[in-house]
């Protein structure tokens, strides 16, 4: 029987993941999930650990629905409010401009302490979400400061499978799932267009590219000396000049999601 056994979010893209035990998915995924990113201060660019690996020490956690706490060894935790739509930022995610509320000179200078560039803290409402590739979406699915796709599912088989390949284990974390299914062979999840969570359904839509970032040792931020796992992925996982592990999800609907839940393949 298949079920849910791993739930995660990330509150600021790049930033430290949180486990969670039940979380609510809204429009955007689960819900407060990668709704903050850190940019340069100048270019708008978005940062993230490819470039500077050390944001893996940044943890933010939410206090309610309107303040966030953002902390870090050796500096004071902050407090940081939902900035209102106001006073916007013009940003770049990839090849995506969009124009989002600033958190702040307090937020930013904190940042900029402790990555060593000026940088700026900026939040997406819900109403100002980017659309989702229309290549793989419908009109209005949306998603906030992830990479592409509102929710990212992993088989819990298909890390063990990786790991015994590399020949250590591989911690989850390294690849950024907001779901973990347990109890499918590995990779079966490559095959799934459409299952069932609960009483939540979800559209599998892509599989997911993988880049630099797995090589991070989630705890510290060193990069493997071996790239590994993606000089193993790339031996069995490449296609079109990408490597993919885990597949990208868009939710049908808003609604609860608990470790445990049991999961059905509808499609």
């Amino acid at each position: 029987m298949l079920s849910l056994s791993g739930l995660y979010r990330y509150p600021l893209k790049s930033g430290a993941g949180e486990p969670l035990t039940q979380t609510r998915v809204d429009a955007l995924g689960v819900t407060g999930d990668r709704r903050w990113m850190v940019v340069d201060a100048q270019s708008g660019r978005f940062l993230t650990q490819r470039l500077l690996a050390q944001m893996n020490r940044i943890t933010m956690a939410w206090q309610g629905s309107e303040q966030v706490l953002l902390s870090a060894p050796g500096m004071a935790d902050l407090s940081v409010a939902v900035p209102e739509p106001t006073e916007l930022r013009t940003v770049t995610i990839w090849r995506d401009s969009l124009a989002v509320p600033d958190a702040g000179d307090a937020a930013a200078a904190w940042l900029s302490q402790l990555l060593g560039r000026a940088c700026r803290l900026v939040h997406v409402p819900a109403q100002l979400a980017r659309q989702v590739d229309p290549g793989y979406a419908a009109e209005g699915d949306r998603v906030a400061f992830a990479d592409g796709f509102p929710l990212l599912l992993i088989g819990q088989s298909s890390l063990d499978d990786l790991s015994a390949r590399v020949g250590r284990p591989l911690e989850m974390l390294r690849f950024r799932p907001n779901l973990v299914i347990a109890g499918s062979a590995p990779y079966s999840e490559d095959e799934w267009r459409r299952i069932r969570i609960g009483t939540l359904e979800f559209r599998v839509v892509k599989g997911c590219s993988r880049c630099i970032m797995t090589t991070l040792d989630p705890q510290t931020g060193e990069r493997s000396a071996d790239r590994e796992p993606l000089t193993t992925l790339q031996n069995y996982r490449a296609r079109d000049g990408e490597v993919y592990f885990g597949q990208n999800l868009i939710a049908c609907a808003e609604g609860q999601l608990a470790l445990g839940m049991p999961v059905e393949v509808l499609e």
